[in-house]
């Protein structure tokens, strides 16, 4: 009797024991496509201040580049529509009450308003979304969760991640590429049909940006994800597109893999088809998040232009972007 006990439990203990399996599925549709991105931050980000006068309101406040304003007045400011609205509500105080965000830090001040030609004027310049383009990397067939980019979106004035409450991604089709030149990167332009939206957003990070893929999927082809160790160094494809809407596969080798402690630098490849050097003298943005794939299997995204010498770039490792995208 003991001995049967002592068997069942060890079998029941064998059958909760967690084997190792991956989060995300073993296979994936690659992108390619070129998108539009529209993110929206968590609050009100100022990237520059000015005179309103013969003083600054904002840096007598304290107030810099990179702070994100959450509230003004006790009142939560998630838009630059918000914080105009509150800012009229109080506009015969002589100031307001603004509580922000700088780094882990949440701060408040009082924030003069001054009056010209009857208008309230803060001296801060103001942003509360981003718009530009990328590349789809990949779409999850089973959680239909996607990523893009490969890396995270900078606000360029304050150079700092931008924290985003929500996103889009939507249609944009290529009009022309600027090449890219030894020491100038070119980039690609595009019309946006910002209305016929693909997918949600819900997190700007090193890895990329992800969310959930909303519009219907096909003429996708499955590809197997390869781990970092079956990459090789040699011949390998790129997909994206230079024209129009249509996704095309371009020849690259990979020159160099790495295990190093950044994130999305994780190999290093030179383009080697004569149509896209032709087209556009090597990797130039709006590239990123172009999937790569070797030996029929997706190993990794473009990340990165090497500026002094645009036809080799850097990727990142196609796990890295899936394991992201599970957090």
């Amino acid at each position: 009797m003991k001995l049967k006990k002592f068997l069942l439990v060890f079998l029941l203990t064998f059958i909760i024991i967690p084997t190792h399996t991956l989060a995300y599925s073993d296979q994936v549709y690659i992108g390619g496509d070129n998108i539009g991105i529209e993110l929206r931050s968590k609050g009100v980000m100022i990237i520059g201040t000015y005179k309103v006068k013969n003083s600054y309101p904002a840096k007598e406040a304290g107030l810099k580049s990179g702070d994100m304003i959450v509230a003004i007045n006790n009142q939560s400011i998630m838009s630059i529509n918000d914080m105009v609205q509150v800012i009229h509500e109080h506009e015969n105080d002589e100031s307001i009450k603004v509580t922000y965000i700088r780094g882990l830090d949440k701060k408040t001040t009082d924030l003069k308003i001054e009056k010209e030609d009857s208008i309230c004027k803060t001296g801060l310049y103001v942003k509360d979304s981003i718009t530009g383009i990328g590349t789809l990397s990949f779409i999850d067939p089973n959680t239909k969760k996607f990523g893009a980019l490969g890396h995270e979106i900078i606000e360029k004035e304050t150079g700092k991640i931008l924290e985003i409450k929500d996103g889009k991604i939507f249609d944009t089709s290529v009009t022309n590429i600027v090449r890219s030149e030894v020491g100038s990167p070119g980039e690609k332009n595009a019309k946006f049909y910002s209305e016929q939206v693909n997918g949600d957003v819900f997190a700007n990070t090193e890895e990329g940006i992800f969310g959930n893929y909303t519009d219907t999927i096909s003429n996708r082809k499955l590809y197997p994800v390869a781990t970092p160790d079956e990459i090789q160094l040699g011949k390998a494809s790129m997909f994206t597109v230079i024209e129009g809407t249509q996704v095309k596969e371009y020849e690259i080798e990979i020159l160099k893999i790495s295990d190093n402690s950044e994130k999305n630098k994780n190999i290093l490849f030179t383009i080697t088809d004569t149509e896209l050097l032709e087209k556009s003298g090597g990797v130039v943005a709006g590239m990123s998040g172009s999937p790569i794939v070797q030996n029929n299997k997706i190993i990794a995204a473009v990340t990165h232009v090497v500026v002094d010498s645009p036809t080799k770039g850097y990727g990142i490792f196609i796990t890295n972007m899936l394991e992201e995208s599970e957090k």
